[in-house]
């Protein structure tokens, strides 16, 4: 199977949740509707950490993730929830394995 895996671990200014997880949860919709290479992309919220989100992205290889990077939905996502993150973590991976493989 492989693919490329992309983790993002948001941490959000107080009170700015709501507008970044619409933006969010839009930039996911167009990445997976629109782009070929991107295989998964899911939005986590930890319990009790209202204020934390947690992306996990699949996509087929780094290249298709480059493209994401240069879509103009990503760009408009990065743009407008930049006033809305406090910090942000990424982590780059190889998937090696993916429990429905069995």
């Amino acid at each position: 199977m492989g693919g490329y895996v992309v983790m993002v671990e948001f941490r959000l200014k107080p009170g700015t949740s709501d507008r970044f997880r619409r933006l969010i949860n839009e930039n996911a919709r167009a990445s997976v509707r629109d782009e070929p290479g991107c295989r998964q992309f899911d939005v986590v919220v930890p319990d009790g950490e209202p204020d934390s989100v947690i992306l996990y992205e699949i996509y087929d290889d780094a290249a298709a993730f480059d493209a994401h990077k240069k879509t103009p939905h990503f760009a408009s996502f990065d743009r407008d929830s930049a006033a809305c993150v406090a910090s942000k973590k990424v982590t780059l991976g190889a998937l090696v394995f993916a429990g429905a493989d069995g």
